[in-house]
């Protein structure tokens, strides 16, 4: 697999749009939070991407043993599939990292990440090194042992072929090795010098019964944990508080239900020192396991046994006393954590809120911003307010502020953002990134799941006499008339923004095409010019003017772009000059229910595709599957494409097009495929033409109900991009017309060829062409044909929905053809 510079930077922002939760929790919880206090062990859960973790694990080390537990993915989930929508690769990734940090904060778990860019299915260990970089990803993995001092690691998956990716091999050895390497002070000596060695008690494997189908309790060597127990506090099984947890992968289509009863996980000893009950076992768990801790001991177990349900504000003496006593205490991992979660505690059983408000989402570097202040304490508790600080804004304001029971307290000002603050870009996006590793241009970021807040407040009080600190991330707030109130961080952006329309253009033959630019402010008073600009021998209309009166205007332009006569692909850069200086990144939101809202810059530049790409036909019938831009590539090729409802799907509206194309996974995802699929099969039989794109074959799929001859696919796929493609039937028309396709058309493919092949298929069936992977056996699956009455049954595995977006020339000529069978 060849390795790739992606120069296209997308620059996320790590928005939130979400109903107001109580930052405050409920009694029993603050009892949890003392439990928690108590507990001096943690648990690393390791594995290669989001969805790998053992949520039922997670939460039952979290909420029932109240570990410190946390779960490390090397990837963020960039090269997979995304079965709610279109976003694919970085935008992707953005999506499944807000998915993992949801998860954890339904089970009770942290999150880290190292820099690995999830490439795609990988199909050994060598190769995933090969494109991370073994080294770099070691050394992240290496940080977050260093830098959490877990006392037990757990790997997802075994260190050899059985785990069944290569992501998941690679975990497994990265996990063993940095099991080593960690303990060691002069590997890697600047992370020791800022975090010391670390040294695990163990290392297991969380044993799946995929590759362990007879491993049980009686297992020699194998330690068995029940992690199906109910919690009372929680009013839940660790079974269905991991299935809430596991079900925010909704990209990834893992809803699962919860369960009840006794539930077993295995864990094989891979090393250190081995357990036979509990997993902790031989780890002191106690606060004797600091150097003066046993003094805190006692102190900590009243706290436990005096707290007063109905009165939370009482423990707020006890528990100034314990911090008083961990301030005490020599500097290590445990002694900032209980340090932290005491706090915590006081400002829980004090019922402190505290909340920064802007008058709008986004601030510009050097703009002035309007915030609110609210401060209440809902106890008996004596609170005052004395400091309200932020460096971003210039915040330094004294003062002595008296917070009566439950009365609020709120103050309004304006405040300039700082002329040199960063954009709100998250860390590993910042700067071009190859097909393998992202980077990250702040070391002391790297393993955490996004950037700090890009604003914050500190306030400080005295609580009953004694300072405590508070710290609140800035949001815009706003009352949405059905869902509530919700709210999104404040972010830094640029005062303009310029968005093109459409990220790929593809011209067909020299003619020009005209294309929308929006540009979109973020303060008041904005006015400049926007411009494109092309390579020589590409040209676009002249600059244009631009005048925008209050932050959120917004005009569009229209530029025409002519291109050479020369087949070739360029990018097309829009810029705002505004006042001297140029600014050229687009916005962009990425909005579901289930997640934050992800707001995201990227640089505002097309793709322009100079293809001789010809077509037959006019309409295209296009049934949406797991989400993909294949209307978008067939409205550039120039079809008109009806996007059909499930509830037009019928054959005398399938006859008005010239072909029907189904989306990746349709079969798999809509649950109505099975009721319409006899019309798309009779379209054919009449004299259509149908491409249906790659599925999986999940227990109980019947294929004679959706192909006109039996097909048989499997797991089996290409993940070499430039692998050699062989065509098997040149004279066939989907090679000939209307487009001339041969073996250069296959150049330039990212990520994969294609994924899950047919492994058999019945002989009215031509497969029409083969490759493999490096070693491997030809795969011949990838583009089947048939004549089915009058018509033609396409299957296609090859990955269309990659190459498309990416302006891929031969994609696009392929694709015609296969659409244009029969006319």
């Amino acid at each position: 697999m060849k390795k790739i510079i992606l120069f296209g930077i997308l620059l996320f922002l790590s928005a939130t749009a979400r109903p107001q939760f109580s930052p405050h929790p409920g009694s029993s919880k603050i009892k949890m939070k003392l439990l928690k206090l108590n507990f001096l062990g943690s648990a690393l859960y390791l594995a290669a991407h989001p969805d790998d973790e053992n949520t039922r694990v997670i939460a039952f080390l979290a909420q029932e043993r109240h570990a410190e537990t946390a779960y490390l993915a090397l990837t963020r989930g960039d090269g997979g599939q995304n079965l709610i929508g279109p976003e694919i690769r970085d935008e992707l990734g953005a999506i499944r990292t807000q998915e993992l940090q949801a998860a954890r904060r339904t089970d009770g778990g942290k999150q880290f990440f190292s820099r690995a860019n999830d490439f795609g299915f990988s199909k050994s260990a060598e190769e995933a090194f090969a494109l991370w970089g073994k080294d770099e990803i070691l050394s992240d993995v290496t940080l977050t042992y260093r830098k959490f001092q877990p006392d037990v690691i757990i790997t997802r998956f075994p260190p050899d072929s059985r785990a069944g990716h290569g992501h998941h091999t690679a975990s497994a050895l990265l996990a063993i090795e940095a099991f080593d390497k960690a303990a060691q002070p002069d590997f890697l000596p600047e992370q020791v010098k800022q975090y010391g060695i670390s040294k695990p008690v163990r290392l297991l494997i969380n044993t799946g019964r995929w590759w362990n189908k007879n491993v049980n309790e009686n297992t020699k060597g194998v330690l068995t944990m029940d992690v199906g127990g109910f919690n009372p506090w929680l009013g839940e099984s660790y079974g269905e508080l991991s299935a809430r947890s596991r079900s925010n992968h909704k990209s990834q289509g893992f809803g699962s239900a919860g369960s009840r009863g006794e539930y077993l996980e295995f864990f094989e000893h891979v090393k250190g020192t081995p357990a036979a009950k509990d997993i902790f076992e031989n780890v002191n768990t106690a606060w004797s396991r600091l150097k003066g801790g046993e003094k805190i001991q006692p102190w900590v177990t009243r706290a436990i046994e005096n707290f007063n349900y109905e009165k939370p504000h009482l423990s707020i003496p006890q528990l100034f006393e314990i911090r008083k006593k961990i301030e005490a205490l020599d500097h290590s991992v445990w002694k900032e954590r209980k340090w932290n979660e005491v706090n915590e505690l006081i400002a829980d059983c004090a019922g402190l809120f505290l909340e920064v408000t802007a008058s709008q989402y986004y601030a510009v570097p050097g703009e002035s911003l309007k915030l609110s202040v609210e401060a209440v304490n809902r106890s008996p508790a004596e609170v005052k307010l004395t400091e309200l600080k932020s460096d971003i804004i210039k915040l330094d304001s004294s003062c002595q502020q008296v917070l009566p029971n439950n009365k609020l307290i709120s103050f309004v000002f304006k405040k300039e953002a700082d002329k040199n603050a960063a954009y709100s870009a998250p860390y590993w996006l910042r700067a071009p990134h190859s097909i393998g590793i992202f980077q990250a241009e702040n070391k002391s970021w790297i393993g955490i799941p996004e950037n700090p807040a890009a604003i914050s407040v500190k306030a400080k009080f005295l609580v009953m006499g004694q300072p405590l600190q508070m710290e609140a991330p800035v949001r815009y707030k706003w009352t949405d008339p059905v869902k509530g109130g919700l709210y999104r961080p404040l972010e830094i952006t640029p005062p303009v923004f310029v968005t093109v329309e459409t990220p790929t253009l593809l011209f067909k033959d020299t003619e020009p095409i005209n294309m929308r630019v929006k540009v979109k402010s973020a303060k008041d008073k904005a006015e400049g010019q926007v411009k494109l600009t092309t390579p020589p021998n590409w040209k676009a209309s002249a600059a244009q003017h631009f005048s925008l009166a209050k932050a959120g205007d917004e005009m569009y332009f229209v530029f025409s772009i002519t291109p050479p006569k020369e087949e070739g692909t360029a990018f097309i850069n829009a810029a705002a000059e505004v006042n001297g200086k140029t600014y050229s990144l687009a916005l962009k939101s990425i909005q579901y229910d289930h997640i934050p809202a992800i707001t995201l810059l990227s640089p505002s530049a097309l793709k322009a595709v100079r293809v001789n790409v010809q077509k037959k036909g006019k309409t295209i019938a296009y049934i949406k599957g797991a989400g993909d831009e294949t209307p978008q590539a067939l409205r550039a090729i120039g079809y008109e494409v009806w996007e059909m409802k499930n509830s037009e799907i019928t054959l005398a509206n399938l006859q008005k097009n010239d072909a029907v194309v189904l989306g990746i996974r349709a079969l798999n995802t809509n649950e109505e495929v099975r009721f319409f699929m006899p019309a798309v099969l009779e379209y054919v039989k009449q004299g259509g033409t149908a491409m249906v794109q790659y599925n999986t074959s999940p227990v109980g799929f019947d294929w004679d109900k959706f192909s006109p001859y039996p097909i048989t696919v499997s797991r089996d796929r290409i993940t070499e991009e430039d692998s050699e493609v062989k065509i098997l039937k040149p004279e066939s028309p989907v090679f000939n017309s209307p487009n001339k396709i041969t073996a250069d058309d296959f150049k330039n493919w990212v990520q994969e060829r294609g994924l899950y092949y047919p492994s058999a298929w019945d002989s009215h069936f031509e497969a029409l062409l083969s490759g493999h992977d490096k070693g491997e056996k030809a795969l011949d699956g990838g583009l089947l044909t048939a004549q089915y009455g009058k018509g033609y049954y396409v299957y296609a595995s090859l990955s269309f929905f990659r190459q498309t977006p990416e302006g891929v020339p031969g994609a696009y000529k392929l694709l015609a053809n296969l659409v244009s069978l029969g006319k």
